[in-house]
């Protein structure tokens, strides 16, 4: 079987890790294995290499020539398969079956956005999965909605798995010292984008008192993005003096080491597909604090795994930040050790693995 993955670039975003991983995965059941991408990003290059992957790059800035260059690269590439992840990429692949094809077609859908159900752009984006093979979502909450507003789609195509995690690697660290600095470390991994909602996260800790503003670290790794919610961020953290209470870094290919070593993973996003940090964090025995975005409330149970915003507000985020300074040490390993169990059920690697290549043996 001859399978092509397809998506804009290989950066350092939560699709791309999935698909990376999942690709990796069914490389080593000796399948063949390769990438398409229209943007140059090294990000994810080396580990595709390591795994002797190929990545076949177009880069192409004009959009209409792009289509038709991707569009002949997939109808002459004998693939079996083609596997394309995101809005774009997904309806490139969708047109360059017209007017036929021989290969099968699965779109993953990794976003949750409420305006798919009003906006029209985004309406038709999923319109057009009617000509795809598989529709797979990493959350039911974004299937729903794809459901809502496409009800001529076949039930049978539709999909969800959620996200990959190798529990042997995203394995809890046998020398973590709980509140090691006497702060609580919170660890927040995700693009810097205005949905992530890192303004109402800043506005939440400038609540908090100067003895909880000492008690907390927080550490964001992530990449900019197009829009400016990093600059006004840090201007927004300069502003209240909260340098020393939160921190925005640079994306890292060793995140689960910063995970280890943190008492807590936290994402506030205004929506989500199935965000990868939540997941993660609760295979490395992390207390989850979030906001009810996409499937979290079904993965985090309250008061047990961590605690969950009501409203992506200021307000509810301090309250919930508050929650998880106001825990002992002893409480914050219970609900790492419930969120592992949880973890082993919900994102084993094998379990996922196997759900993929039964929809990719059967389409």
């Amino acid at each position: 079987m001859r399978i092509l993955f397809f998506i804009d670039l290989l950066g350092s975003g939560g699709a791309q890790r999935q698909m990376v991983n999942v690709a990796i995965e069914l490389k080593k059941l000796d399948i063949n294995i390769s990438f398409l991408v229209y943007y140059p990003d090294a990000f994810y290059e080396s580990i595709l290499a390591e795994n002797n992957i190929e990545i076949h790059l177009i880069h192409e800035t004009r959009p209409i020539p792009r289509i038709f260059k991707i569009r002949k690269y997939i109808r002459n590439g004998a693939f079996d398969v083609v596997v394309s992840f995101l809005e774009t990429p997904n309806l490139i692949a969708e047109l360059a079956g017209f007017p036929g094809r021989k290969w099968k077609l699965l779109v993953g859908e990794r976003s949750s956005n409420p305006k798919i159900t009003n906006s029209f752009k985004l309406k038709f984006l999923r319109y057009m999965h009617q000509f795809s093979d598989a529709i797979v979502a990493n959350s039911e909450t974004n299937l729903e909605m794809i459901k809502k507003i496409s009800p001529f789609i076949s039930s049978n195509k539709f999909h969800t798995i959620y996200n990959m995690v190798d529990l042997e690697i995203w394995k809890p660290s046998e020398d973590y010292i709980v509140r090691k600095n006497g702060k609580t470390n919170i660890i927040i991994a995700a693009s810097h984008q205005y949905l992530k909602n890192s303004k109402n996260l800043i506005e939440a800790l400038n609540v908090l008192s100067d003895r909880e503003k000492m008690s907390l670290s927080i550490k964001w790794y992530g990449a900019k993005s197009t829009d400016n919610s990093y600059t006004e961020s840090k201007l927004l953290i300069d502003f209240y003096n909260l340098n020393e209470v939160i921190e925005f870094l640079p994306p890292t290919n060793n995140i689960a080491e910063k995970i280890k070593s943190a008492d807590c993973c936290a994402l506030f996003s205004f929506y989500e597909g199935l965000p990868n940090v939540i997941c993660e964090g609760m295979a490395l025995a992390k207390p989850i604090i979030a906001t009810c975005v996409s499937d979290v409330p079904k993965i985090v149970d309250e008061g047990f795994g961590g605690f969950l915003c009501v409203t992506p507000t200021a307000v509810s985020i301090v309250e919930v930040i508050r929650k998880i300074q106001q825990c002992s040490n002893n409480q914050l390993i219970a609900m790492g050790k419930h969120n592992r169990e949880r973890a082993k059920f919900l994102f084993d690697k094998k379990k996922i693995v196997n759900s993929y290549l039964k929809i990719l043996q059967n389409v």
